[in-house]
C-alpha cells in the first residue's frame, strides 16, 4: 500500500484532537504511510476563491479547505444536517427536504473532488469518512481517478423504506457504488443497504460481502468501530481523572450511588426518554429516592439548528421539573450539565460510576458505553445499560439491553443495575472487556484496511 489519503469533513490538525476514536485510527497509518488528510478548515472564505491551505505535522500533510457561505449552508448545515442526519436517524419528520441544498451538496464533493485528484499517486489508497461526502468516489472517478478507495459511515444506515425518503436516493446509491468497500457500524445498516440495493437497484448479493450494483462488484461489510481501549484506561487513572472523581464524590457525599450518562445534545440520543426513565425510578422504585444522585452530561451541539435548540429548552423544564418533583434539601436527583469536559475528566467519573445509561434512540455505534466499560475498577465494575438501537448492541451483548422508548423497562434496568451482585457485576463486565479490547481502534482499522489494499480488492 502507498499513502493513505483520508478525506473527512474535519480533521484532526489540532493534536489535541488526537486523543481517541476515529483520529487515533487514522492518523497512526497516515504517519506510517507518509499520508494526507483533506477537510474542511473550520473557516467561512470571503470570495469564490478557495486555495487548499496545508500543514504538516510528523510527516503528515493536512490540506483543508475553506467553504464559502453558500456552501457551508446548502452542503453542511441543510443537506448534510437537515436531511441526511435525521432521515438516517429515522427522523423523517424533521427533515427538510431542499433540492438546492442537494446540489450545493454534489458541488461541494466534486469541488473537492477536483482540488484532491491532482494530488494523488498511482498507489495511494483513499478513505473517505461519513455522510458528508457519500458522493465523492464518483466524484474522484469522473477526474480520472481508478485507485481503491473505500467509505465507512459512521452513523446508521435506515432501512429502505426510510432511505426512499430522500427525493435523491437513487443518486446517492449509485455514487457510493463508484467506491470499492463501503463499510458500516452494524450488520443491520449492512443489511438495509444492500437490501435496497437488490429491491430499488436490481443489485445482487453475491456473498461473503460482495455485492454487485449498477455494473461494479463492491464489498460491504460491517466494520465496527472500537476506541483505543488501553489507552482510555490509562486516562481513567489520570490524575485530572482522579481530581473530577473526587470533585464528584463530594456531591455524592461516599452514600450515594452515581448514574452517569454523556451524550451529545442531539435529538437521537433519546434525552427526553432518558430523563423520563428517571423520574419513572424514583416512582416506581420509592428506596431508591436520595440514594442515586443521576449525571447527565450533555454539550450543546449544531446549536444553530432549530431542533437542537428546542431539545434544550425540553430538558432544561425536564430535569427541573424532575428536581422539583424529587429533590430534597440535601439531595439533586439529576444533575443536567449542559457542558463538555475533557477526556480525562469524563474516564474518571465513569470510573467511580455506578451505572453506565447509554440509551440513544438511534446510533451507528456509540464509543461512550465501550469508554465506561474500559474506566471501571475490576474488582467492583458497575453495570452498562445500553440501547438495542445502538450499533454497539451487536458487539456489548452482555450489557443490560433495553428499548428506550419504554421508560418503564429502562427503570426497572437502572434498579437491576443497582442492586445487581457484585459476581454477576464482575463476570458481565470481563465479557464486556474483552470485546472491547479484542475489538479496539486498531483492530478496526486494520479490517477495513486489509479488505481495501489492493491485495484485498482481488
Amino acid at each position: 500500500m502507498g499513502r493513505l489519503i483520508a478525506i473527512s469533513n474535519r480533521t484532526a490538525v489540532d493534536p489535541k484532537a488526537r486523543a481517541g476514536g476515529l483520529a487515533v485510527a487514522v492518523w497512526e497509518s497516515l504517519k506510517a504511510t507518509g499520508g494526507v488528510w483533506f477537510g474542511w478548515s473550520g473557516e467561512i472564505a470571503e470570495s469564490e476563491h478557495r486555495v487548499l491551505h496545508a500543514h504538516h505535522d510528523e510527516g503528515v500533510e493536512f490540506l483543508l479547505t475553506d467553504l464559502t457561505r453558500e456552501e457551508h449552508d446548502g452542503y453542511y448545515l441543510n443537506y448534510a444536517n437537515r436531511v441526511i442526519w435525521p432521515v438516517f436517524h429515522y427522523r423523517i419528520d424533521l427533515a427538510s427536504f431542499d433540492r438546492d441544498a442537494f446540489t450545493i451538496y454534489a458541488a461541494v464533493n466534486q469541488r473537492i473532488a477536483r482540488q484532491i485528484a491532482p494530488r494523488l499517486h498511482p498507489d495511494d489508497v483513499v478513505w473517505v469518512h461519513d455522510y458528508h461526502f457519500m458522493l465523492m468516489a464518483d466524484a474522484l472517478r469522473h477526474t480520472g481517478w481508478e485507485g481503491p478507495t473505500g467509505f465507512f459511515l459512521h452513523i446508521p444506515f435506515p432501512a429502505p423504506e426510510v432511505f426512499r425518503a430522500l427525493p435523491e436516493h437513487h443518486w446517492i446509491a449509485r455514487a457510493l457504488c463508484a467506491y470499492d468497500v463501503i463499510g458500516f457500524q452494524a450488520e443491520r445498516d449492512r443489511y438495509n443497504f444492500v437490501q435496497y440495493l437488490i429491491d430499488d437497484c436490481g443489485g445482487e448479493d453475491l456473498g461473503e460481502g460482495r455485492v454487485k450494483a449498477f455494473d461494479q462488484t463492491i464489498t460491504v461489510k460491517a466494520y465496527p468501530i472500537g476506541i483505543d481501549a488501553e489507552g482510555f484506561r490509562e486516562a481513567s487513572r489520570s490524575a485530572k481523572a482522579d481530581e473530577a472523581a473526587e470533585r464528584i464524590g463530594r456531591f455524592l457525599g461516599g452514600e450515594r450511588e452515581l448514574v452517569i450518562g454523556v451524550d451529545r445534545m442531539d435529538y437521537s440520543k433519546g434525552l427526553p426518554e432518558r430523563f423520563e426513565a428517571v423520574g419513572r425510578l424514583f416512582d416506581n422504585f420509592p428506596d431508591m429516592r436520595g440514594r442515586v444522585s443521576v449525571t447527565q452530561i450533555t454539550p450543546p451541539s449544531r446549536s444553530k439548528v432549530e431542533e437542537y435548540q428546542e431539545l434544550r429548552v425540553e430538558l432544561d423544564g425536564l430535569a427541573g421539573r424532575i428536581n422539583g418533583d424529587y429533590g430534597d434539601l440535601d439531595w439533586i436527583p439529576l444533575r443536567y450539565l449542559a457542558r463538555s469536559y475533557s477526556r480525562e475528566e469524563l474516564a474518571g467519573l465513569f470510573r467511580i460510576a455506578r451505572v453506565g445509561l447509554v440509551t440513544p434512540l438511534r446510533d451507528g455505534m456509540n464509543l461512550v458505553c465501550k469508554e465506561f466499560v474500559m474506566a471501571q475498577d475490576e474488582d467492583d465494575p458497575g453495570v452498562l445499560i445500553l440501547s438495542e438501537f445502538a450499533g454497539a448492541a451487536e458487539q456489548l451483548q452482555s450489557a443490560l439491553i433495553v428499548n428506550p422508548h419504554d421508560t418503564d423497562n429502562v427503570a426497572e434496568a437502572i434498579h437491576t443495575a443497582l442492586t445487581m451482585p457484585l459476581e454477576e457485576r464482575k463476570s458481565r463486565w470481563r465479557r464486556l472487556r474483552d470485546t472491547t479490547v479484542e475489538q479496539d481502534i486498531g483492530w478496526w482499522r486494520e479490517k477495513f484496511l486489509s479488505d481495501l489494499s489492493p491485495g484485498g480488492l482481488n
